[in-house]
Protein backbone atom coordinates (compact mmCIF):
# COMPACT_ATOMS: atom_id res chain seq x y z
CA UNK A 1 0.00 0.00 0.00
CA UNK A 2 2.74 2.48 1.00
CA UNK A 3 4.73 1.59 -2.12
CA UNK A 4 1.71 2.50 -4.27
CA UNK A 5 1.30 5.84 -2.49
CA UNK A 6 4.97 6.79 -2.72
CA UNK A 7 5.11 5.80 -6.40
CA UNK A 8 2.69 8.67 -7.11
CA UNK A 9 5.18 11.26 -5.87
CA UNK A 10 8.63 9.89 -6.73
CA UNK A 11 10.98 10.52 -8.26
CA UNK A 12 10.76 14.25 -7.57
CA UNK A 13 12.81 16.67 -9.64
CA UNK A 14 15.48 18.54 -7.68
CA UNK A 15 13.91 21.89 -8.72
CA UNK A 16 11.01 21.04 -6.41
CA UNK A 17 12.91 20.38 -3.18
CA UNK A 18 13.03 24.04 -2.14
CA UNK A 19 9.33 24.61 -2.76
CA UNK A 20 8.30 21.43 -0.98
CA UNK A 21 10.44 22.51 2.00
CA UNK A 22 8.79 25.95 2.04
CA UNK A 23 5.29 24.43 1.89
CA UNK A 24 6.18 21.98 4.68
CA UNK A 25 7.63 24.74 6.90
CA UNK A 26 4.53 26.91 6.44
CA UNK A 27 2.35 23.89 7.26
CA UNK A 28 4.19 23.35 10.56
CA UNK A 29 3.66 27.02 11.46
CA UNK A 30 -0.03 26.70 10.60
CA UNK A 31 -0.36 23.72 12.95
CA UNK A 32 1.44 25.73 15.64
CA UNK A 33 -0.37 29.07 15.33
CA UNK A 34 -3.73 28.37 13.66
CA UNK A 35 -6.68 26.01 14.17
CA UNK A 36 -5.90 22.40 13.17
CA UNK A 37 -8.06 22.67 10.04
CA UNK A 38 -5.61 25.12 8.44
CA UNK A 39 -2.71 22.82 9.21
CA UNK A 40 -4.36 19.99 7.30
CA UNK A 41 -4.97 22.36 4.40
CA UNK A 42 -1.22 22.97 4.47
CA UNK A 43 -0.56 19.21 4.39
CA UNK A 44 -2.73 18.87 1.28
CA UNK A 45 -0.94 21.77 -0.41
CA UNK A 46 2.47 20.30 0.48
CA UNK A 47 1.47 16.95 -1.01
CA UNK A 48 0.23 18.74 -4.12
CA UNK A 49 3.58 20.55 -4.41
CA UNK A 50 5.45 17.22 -4.24
CA UNK A 51 3.06 15.79 -6.82
CA UNK A 52 3.59 18.79 -9.12
CA UNK A 53 7.37 18.33 -9.20
CA UNK A 54 7.29 14.59 -9.88
CA UNK A 55 9.60 13.45 -12.67
CA UNK A 56 8.69 9.92 -13.78
CA UNK A 57 10.75 7.87 -16.22
CA UNK A 58 9.42 7.63 -19.76
CA UNK A 59 9.87 5.16 -22.65
CA UNK A 60 10.73 7.16 -25.78
CA UNK A 61 10.25 5.75 -29.31
CA UNK A 62 13.45 5.84 -31.38
CA UNK A 63 12.83 7.01 -34.94
CA UNK A 64 14.33 10.11 -36.59
CA UNK A 65 11.07 10.75 -38.47
CA UNK A 66 8.96 11.03 -35.30
CA UNK A 67 8.20 14.11 -33.21
CA UNK A 68 7.31 13.21 -29.63
CA UNK A 69 5.44 15.38 -27.17
CA UNK A 70 7.59 17.80 -25.14
CA UNK A 71 4.96 18.04 -22.41
CA UNK A 72 2.28 16.20 -20.47
CA UNK A 73 -1.20 17.59 -20.99
CA UNK A 74 -3.84 17.82 -23.68
CA UNK A 75 -3.39 18.91 -27.27
CA UNK A 76 -5.09 22.31 -27.38
CA UNK A 77 -4.31 23.49 -30.93
CA UNK A 78 -3.11 22.11 -34.27
CA UNK A 79 -2.81 24.69 -37.02
CA UNK A 80 -0.54 26.20 -39.63
CA UNK A 81 0.74 29.59 -38.44
CA UNK A 82 3.46 32.11 -39.12
CA UNK A 83 6.71 31.20 -37.40
CA UNK A 84 7.26 33.63 -34.48
CA UNK A 85 10.43 35.74 -34.64
CA UNK A 86 11.90 34.05 -31.55
CA UNK A 87 12.03 30.70 -33.41
CA UNK A 88 14.99 30.50 -35.82
CA UNK A 89 13.46 28.46 -38.66
CA UNK A 90 13.91 28.92 -42.41
CA UNK A 91 10.18 28.77 -43.22
CA UNK A 92 7.70 31.64 -42.87
CA UNK A 93 4.94 29.21 -41.88
CA UNK A 94 4.96 26.00 -39.84
CA UNK A 95 2.63 23.40 -38.39
CA UNK A 96 2.10 24.32 -34.71
CA UNK A 97 1.01 21.68 -32.21
CA UNK A 98 0.26 23.05 -28.74
CA UNK A 99 0.16 20.98 -25.54
CA UNK A 100 -1.45 22.62 -22.51
CA UNK A 101 -0.40 21.60 -18.99
CA UNK A 102 -2.69 22.14 -16.03
CA UNK A 103 -1.42 22.27 -12.44
CA UNK A 104 -1.82 18.50 -12.03
CA UNK A 105 0.29 17.50 -15.05
CA UNK A 106 4.00 16.68 -14.95
CA UNK A 107 5.82 19.92 -15.79
CA UNK A 108 9.26 18.58 -16.74
CA UNK A 109 9.62 19.16 -20.49
CA UNK A 110 11.41 16.80 -22.88
CA UNK A 111 12.95 17.27 -26.30
CA UNK A 112 10.67 16.22 -29.17
CA UNK A 113 13.57 15.43 -31.51
CA UNK A 114 17.28 14.60 -31.73
CA UNK A 115 19.45 17.55 -32.72
CA UNK A 116 21.67 20.48 -31.80
CA UNK A 117 20.29 23.56 -30.08
CA UNK A 118 21.13 26.42 -32.44
CA UNK A 119 19.16 29.16 -30.67
CA UNK A 120 17.55 29.87 -27.29
CA UNK A 121 15.45 33.02 -26.93
CA UNK A 122 13.85 34.18 -23.68
CA UNK A 123 11.04 36.74 -23.99
CA UNK A 124 9.54 38.37 -20.87
CA UNK A 125 5.81 38.94 -20.97
CA UNK A 126 2.41 38.59 -19.36
CA UNK A 127 0.78 35.65 -17.57
CA UNK A 128 -2.61 35.26 -19.24
CA UNK A 129 -4.29 31.86 -19.62
CA UNK A 130 -1.87 29.69 -21.63
CA UNK A 131 -4.76 27.96 -23.43
CA UNK A 132 -5.58 31.18 -25.27
CA UNK A 133 -4.02 31.60 -28.72
CA UNK A 134 -2.72 35.08 -27.88
CA UNK A 135 -0.55 33.60 -25.11
CA UNK A 136 1.98 32.61 -27.78
CA UNK A 137 2.53 36.31 -28.50
CA UNK A 138 2.01 38.04 -25.15
CA UNK A 139 3.11 35.66 -22.37
CA UNK A 140 6.54 35.08 -20.89
CA UNK A 141 8.15 32.36 -23.00
CA UNK A 142 11.37 30.62 -23.95
CA UNK A 143 11.98 29.37 -27.47
CA UNK A 144 14.46 26.68 -28.46
CA UNK A 145 15.36 25.91 -32.07
CA UNK A 146 16.93 22.53 -32.76
CA UNK A 147 18.56 21.41 -35.99
CA UNK A 148 18.29 17.69 -36.69
CA UNK A 149 21.02 15.65 -38.41
CA UNK A 150 19.06 15.80 -41.69
CA UNK A 151 18.97 19.62 -41.58
CA UNK A 152 15.37 20.01 -40.41
CA UNK A 153 14.84 22.85 -37.96
CA UNK A 154 12.20 22.34 -35.29
CA UNK A 155 11.18 24.97 -32.76
CA UNK A 156 9.56 24.44 -29.40
CA UNK A 157 8.41 27.23 -27.11
CA UNK A 158 7.74 27.02 -23.37
CA UNK A 159 4.95 29.47 -22.52
CA UNK A 160 4.24 30.55 -18.95
CA UNK A 161 0.58 30.42 -17.96
CA UNK A 162 -1.85 32.06 -15.59
CA UNK A 163 -0.14 30.70 -12.46
CA UNK A 164 3.33 30.04 -13.85
CA UNK A 165 5.99 32.47 -12.73
CA UNK A 166 9.25 31.03 -13.98
CA UNK A 167 10.62 29.02 -16.87
CA UNK A 168 13.67 26.97 -15.94
CA UNK A 169 16.05 25.62 -18.59
CA UNK A 170 18.48 22.72 -18.16
CA UNK A 171 20.33 23.20 -21.46
CA UNK A 172 22.29 25.83 -23.40
CA UNK A 173 22.90 26.84 -27.01
CA UNK A 174 25.21 24.38 -28.73
CA UNK A 175 24.08 21.41 -26.63
CA UNK A 176 23.17 18.19 -28.39
CA UNK A 177 19.73 16.84 -27.45
CA UNK A 178 18.30 13.38 -27.83
CA UNK A 179 14.59 12.72 -28.15
CA UNK A 180 12.96 12.52 -24.72
CA UNK A 181 15.81 14.33 -22.93
CA UNK A 182 14.74 16.76 -20.21
CA UNK A 183 15.41 20.32 -21.35
CA UNK A 184 13.40 22.43 -18.93
CA UNK A 185 10.51 22.94 -16.54
CA UNK A 186 7.76 25.52 -16.08
CA UNK A 187 6.25 26.48 -12.72
CA UNK A 188 3.09 26.13 -12.28
CA UNK A 189 0.71 25.55 -15.25
CA UNK A 190 1.61 26.39 -18.82
CA UNK A 191 1.92 25.34 -22.47
CA UNK A 192 4.51 24.13 -24.96
CA UNK A 193 4.21 24.89 -28.69
CA UNK A 194 6.05 22.76 -31.26
CA UNK A 195 6.74 24.32 -34.69
CA UNK A 196 7.32 21.84 -37.50
CA UNK A 197 8.49 22.62 -41.05
CA UNK A 198 6.60 21.57 -44.17
CA UNK A 199 6.43 17.83 -44.65
CA UNK A 200 5.22 16.83 -41.18
CA UNK A 201 1.93 15.06 -40.53
CA UNK A 202 0.15 15.54 -37.19
CA UNK A 203 -0.72 12.17 -35.61
CA UNK A 204 -2.79 13.57 -32.75
CA UNK A 205 -6.03 15.52 -32.59
CA UNK A 206 -7.23 18.44 -30.48
CA UNK A 207 -8.29 17.30 -27.02
CA UNK A 208 -6.09 14.21 -27.03
CA UNK A 209 -3.97 13.49 -23.94
CA UNK A 210 -0.21 13.67 -24.54
CA UNK A 211 2.63 12.23 -22.44
CA UNK A 212 6.02 13.94 -22.58
CA UNK A 213 8.71 11.82 -24.17
CA UNK A 214 6.25 9.10 -25.22
CA UNK A 215 3.29 10.34 -27.25
CA UNK A 216 4.11 10.77 -30.96
CA UNK A 217 2.73 14.14 -32.07
CA UNK A 218 3.78 14.02 -35.73
CA UNK A 219 5.98 12.34 -38.29
CA UNK A 220 7.69 13.24 -41.54
CA UNK A 221 5.17 12.66 -44.31
CA UNK A 222 5.06 13.54 -48.03
CA UNK A 223 1.29 14.12 -48.13
CA UNK A 224 0.02 15.52 -44.81
CA UNK A 225 -3.67 15.03 -43.99
CA UNK A 226 -5.84 16.56 -41.28
CA UNK A 227 -6.62 14.12 -38.46
CA UNK A 228 -9.84 14.49 -36.45
CA UNK A 229 -11.10 12.69 -33.37
CA UNK A 230 -14.23 12.04 -31.35
CA UNK A 231 -15.06 11.68 -27.68
CA UNK A 232 -16.38 8.25 -26.72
Amino acid sequence: MLDSIFSIFVPIHREGYRFIGIFAAITLLMFWWLPEFFGWVGVILTLWCAYFFRDPERVTPIDAKLIVSPADGHVSMIETVRVPPEVDMDEEEALRISVFMNVFDVHVNRSPIDGKIIKINYIPGKFINAELDKASEHNERQALTVEADDGRKVGFVQIAGLVARRIVKFVNEGDQLVTGQRFGLIRFGSRVDVYLPKGHQALVCVGQKAVAGETVLAEVCDEPKVRSGRTA
